[in-house]
């Protein structure tokens, strides 16, 4: 299966208005942003564990990561609350389920193979530092070679003036708006820069969002990552 696989190209999404697709065994079903593969996929998506829902012990040989948007989440090692954001390594495994139904942004086969940290960071108690543009503020995931992971949150509006993406960028917009030259993005919109793209951002006061650097040099083996 190829959706919006080929990660040279520009694409964006509104993941509200995108279909639920059941696992093959109906225990969780899936809004597929992208994915490039069978069950065993490079792939990022939404995913929506009813209440009582169990997914079967596996193992991520490419890793695993993933933002808990609503409900808690949870497998043999914990509960994960909303705004809860995991890093599982390649070679590891779990059992994951959730008691009360939940939703997760996850990101499937999409690690440098030497990135081996286990990441676990509560956001929304943890803090928020000020980035290089006011009202703008940030919070660092993850950073591993070229790779970069942070939320933002606006304090007030702000324009980010034309930033080049050398390894790619990758947004999910988690509360108010964004906007750039080709579009607004809303609550739930997902957009997906190649490398070498460009992009003026305009950040609307009060919205909070995901950011993703450099992952995308990596899997089309070139290199460079660029901040905000």
């Amino acid at each position: 299966m190829k959706i919006h696989a080929d990660t040279r190209q520009r694409v964006s999404a509104l993941s509200h208005d995108l279909p639920w697709h059941p696992s093959p065994d109906g225990s969780v079903s899936r809004r597929m942003l992208d994915r490039d593969g069978g069950e065993v996929a490079r792939a990022t998506s939404l995913v929506k564990y009813p209440a009582g829902s169990r997914f079967p012990s596996h193992r991520h040989e490419r890793g695993e990561e993933f933002l808990v948007l609503e409900g808690i989440f949870s497998d043999e090692f914990g509960d994960y609350v909303p705004g809860t954001y995991v890093r599982n390594p390649p070679g590891s495994a779990h059992a994951p389920f959730s008691r009360d139904g939940c939703v997760i942004f996850v990101k499937l086969r999409q690690f440098d193979p030497q990135d081996l940290a286990r990441v676990i960071i509560a956001t929304e108690r943890s803090d928020f530092s000020a980035s290089r543009h006011p009202g703008l503020l940030e919070l660092e995931l993850h950073r591993f070679g070229d790779e970069h992971v942070r939320l933002f949150r606006a304090t007030s509006e702000v324009s980010l003036g034309a930033v080049s993406w050398p390894g790619g960028a990758e947004y999910l917009v988690l509360k108010g708006e964004l906007a750039d030259a080709e579009d607004r993005y809303p609550v739930g919109a997902w957009l997906r820069l190649p490398p070498g793209a460009r992009q003026a951002l305009k950040v609307m006061p009060g919205s909070e969002f995901y950011l993703k650097t450099g992952h995308l040099g990596i899997l089309n083996d070139q290199k460079g990552s660029a901040s905000i």
